[in-house]
């Protein structure tokens, strides 16, 4: 009988631990009975304890996700606002009307603290975090929840202003690799499959990055193969291209502009596609304003300042393209938004402003030559727009409200700064204190459609996600109703 190293015996157990073993028949004489139960009785131990390891004390699973449809149109969310970066699902087959009890729970589990959204690519879904004194990246199976692998780095960050120390710009799938951007500039790459570090780079250090008002907060764009973050760095350096498979810098593009907290996205004006990144970090006096940028090279195409003169402003809206070589731009302290022009020689002119569409941080959305945004600095006082995307006239402004029950008392609630993203002709809104709504939006009005109170919890800044007709929605502060702490919940939206 040959011999199995020790280096063979551990690969053959881990292989067990997370996989399910196949069995096949084979004739049995009496003499091996016994030796085959053993083995039999050894192998459903280390089954049982392989399922055992892929739960996690954090989960709490309630039921399982019904059967997607087959003729369902499904789409990932790789990446923060979706697969074409505009908060809009192609997918289909998604419901719009809940039972009084709301839309099924699947699961829940426990987070640490943040406002990053989630990423789903396949049946791998990421959040990133902060926990014990670290930022960590946990990859889960998107349907059930189970644990896959953790990532995770000591960091230290205190934000200023006392909102979450967690990381703010959401992981981003691109290829077979994961890319996470932290509160203090760390730059990771991982193996999307395994959590395996490829590269990581620590950009605060590297480019003597300040902390700004609330750390960094900008989500990091993939064109082709180079990865672009806002960086806002010292010596003008404030947009970087990095090769996103080694880490290495292709090119810097000099601004005195600093980093925001928008999240930079693509477009395509007259044939080329450029990189729309809205600047704007900690400056006296502030200035910041959108730049073109040419993706291949780090060519600075346009640049048009738009930022308010207040010292504590930021800048945290996408721009947003609106077709016909137009960008959208909005910011709440002062300035409001506007559209933007681009010639052929990428120089901008104003087409219109409103000084009164002052979008704090949600993606507006353009759907059926409409422009759909919430407006307001402050929770109280926001509302909801739908304007003419080509001229900026309103075609209504409303605050969208509704009275529920709760604890035998009447309660008025409204959407508040909330998010929105569309999905076949309905929007899915989450509201800034946890109310979940299903509301159809044209140029006429709004007309709600289902509701469900998930929490009560301050905080719930982040868009949800939405991929294979389930919704995972980000609970960033502890629900002051039930007690509940800061938890991934994920809900099946699949008709029947």
């Amino acid at each position: 009988m040959s011999r199995v190293s020790n280096k063979h015996k551990n690969k053959a157990v881990r292989v067990l631990l997370y996989s399910r073993f196949p069995f096949s028949f084979f004739p049995v004489g009496l003499t091996t009975l016994p030796v085959l139960c053993a083995i039999s009785l050894a192998l459903t131990c280390l089954i049982s304890q392989a399922e055992e390891s892929r739960k996690s004390p954090d989960l709490i699973f309630h039921a399982e996700a019904s059967p997607l449809p087959d003729d369902a149109v499904s789409a990932d969310w790789p990446r923060f606002n979706g697969p074409n970066d505009n908060a809009q699902s192609p997918e289909t087959a998604i419901t719009s009307k809940w039972p009084a009890s709301g839309p099924k729970l699947l699961w829940e589990t426990k987070k640490g603290e943040g406002y990053a959204s989630p990423a789903i690519q396949g049946n791998l879904l990421t959040i990133f975090h902060r926990k014990d004194g670290h930022e960590r990246i946990d990859c889960m199976d998107a349907t059930r929840g189970e644990p896959i692998w953790t990532f995770q780095y000591p960091v230290e960050y205190r934000d200023r202003y006392g909102y979450s120390n967690g990381p703010r710009a959401s992981p981003v799938f691109a290829g077979n690799h994961l890319y996470a951007h932290g509160v203090t500039a760390w730059l990771t790459c991982l193996e999307s499959k395994n959590g395996k570090k490829v590269w990581q780079r620590n950009l605060g250090e590297e480019f003597s990055i300040p902390q700004y008002f609330f750390g960094k907060g900008s989500t990091p764009i993939v064109i082709k193969d180079t990865l672009i973050v806002n960086v806002g760095g010292s010596e003008d350096r404030c947009v970087v291209g990095f090769d996103r498979l080694t880490g290495k810098t292709k090119w810097i593009t000099k601004d005195s502009w600093g980093a925001s907290y928008s999240s930079p996205s693509r477009a395509v004006i007259h044939g080329k596609e450029v990189c729309l990144v809205f600047t704007g970090g900690e400056s006296r006096p502030p200035e910041g304003g959108l730049l073109v940028i040419d993706p291949e090279n780090g060519k600075k195409l346009a640049r048009f300042p738009w930022r308010s003169a207040r010292y504590e402003s930021a800048n945290a809206v996408p721009p947003l393209p609106i077709g016909d070589n137009r960008v959208f731009l909005s910011e709440c302290y002062e300035k409001g938004g506007v559209v933007l022009e681009f010639d052929k020689r990428f120089t901008p002119s104003i087409v219109w402003s409103d000084q009164t569409l002052n979008v704090h941080w949600m993606t507006p959305i353009v759907f059926d030559k409409a422009l759909y945004g919430v407006a307001g600095r402050h929770q109280q006082g926001a509302d909801v727009f739908c304007v003419n995307p080509s001229n900026g006239k309103a075609y209504w402004r409303d605050r969208i409200h509704w009275t529920d029950e709760v604890d035998g008392r009447s309660l008025n609630l409204e959407l508040f700064r909330g998010a929105f993203l569309k999905v076949e002709d309905f929007f899915i809104c989450l509201s800034e204190i946890g109310s979940l709504l299903i509301v159809k939006m044209d140029k006429k009005g709004w007309k709600l459609i289902s509701k469900h109170q998930l929490f009560f919890a301050p905080g719930t800044w982040t868009l949800p996600a939405l991929s294979k007709g389930l919704l995972y929605v980000m609970q960033n502060e502890n629900d002051r109703r039930a007690g509940q702490g800061p938890r991934l919940l994920c809900y099946d939206l699949r008709k029947r």
